[in-house]
């Protein structure tokens, strides 16, 4: 049966308002009926619900509004012995330490990626990495790792999709996940974002199956491919270290 057929639009209609805030503190009613686009009204209908049940908070003086605690009481009760997320912080604090710029975990959710975990880096000029942000996957060292040690199946998905960006060479790309499978590690510079370059390592189970990419970025004048280069066994062995503390 089709998975669709299975949904409830209502509260398929909730969720999607909730996730408005996965990047956002605060929102007005304007601005999240543009994000879903849902009529106000169909909104703020949707948000009174939310609100009686304790998950979204609005503030009557900026008519604005915020997650609940009810959000916050869900998230106390997530399995921290199954959650890479949680499990695998500690090490992050120490990479992040070591190396001294931000450290990121992601994970692949279809022709995404995902940040589910992040260290920020205590310099004054860093980068920001905001926990639940989706990235697309052609593009950035954490997306070449996530998808070569994904499979071919995954590789062929990503390379026919309809989001792949004009003028993008999809041959280099190709090189570029072989360069990674086979140096364990991927290294990219301006290719997102100016000014921000990265490198990320696999994080490898027991059974030798990719759990999440970490990633390690900064401001591309100081994670230099020189700098990259003689950090990498750091980012590497903290890799090494992380996939055997998970499933």
């Amino acid at each position: 049966m089709d998975d669709s057929k299975l949904t409830v639009r209502a509260v398929e209609r909730a969720l999607d308002i909730l996730l408005c805030f996965t990047d956002s503190s605060d929102l007005s009613l304007t601005e999240i009926s543009q994000r879903v686009g849902l009529h106000k009204s169909t909104v703020h209908r949707l948000l009174a619900s939310l609100e009686v049940k304790g998950f979204i908070l609005r503030d009557p003086a900026s008519e604005k509004y915020k997650l609940g605690f009810r959000v916050w009481e869900l998230s106390a009760n997530l399995t921290q012995s199954d959650d890479p997320a949680l499990i695998l912080l500690p090490e992050m604090e120490r990479l992040r330490d070591q190396i001294g710029e931000t450290v990121s975990l992601y994970v692949r959710d279809g022709m995404e990626r995902v940040r589910v975990q992040a260290v920020q880096s205590n310099q004054a000029i860093r980068r920001v990495a905001p926990i639940g942000a989706r990235l697309p996957l052609y593009v950035g060292a954490s997306s070449k790792i996530l998808v070569a040690f994904a499979g071919d199946e995954v590789q062929q998905q990503l390379l026919a999709d309809s989001s792949w960006p004009q003028g993008l060479d999809r041959a280099a790309f190709v090189a570029q996940l072989a360069e990674a499978r086979t140096l364990g590690l991927a290294t990219s510079v301006e290719e997102r974002e100016p000014g921000a370059a990265a490198f990320s390592a696999p994080i490898l189970n027991h059974a030798h199956r990719l759990v999440a990419a970490l990633a390690v970025s900064g401001p591309a004048n100081r994670l230099t491919p020189d700098m990259m280069k003689e950090h990498a066994p750091l980012l590497m062995e903290a890799a090494r270290r992380m996939g055997t503390m998970v499933k």
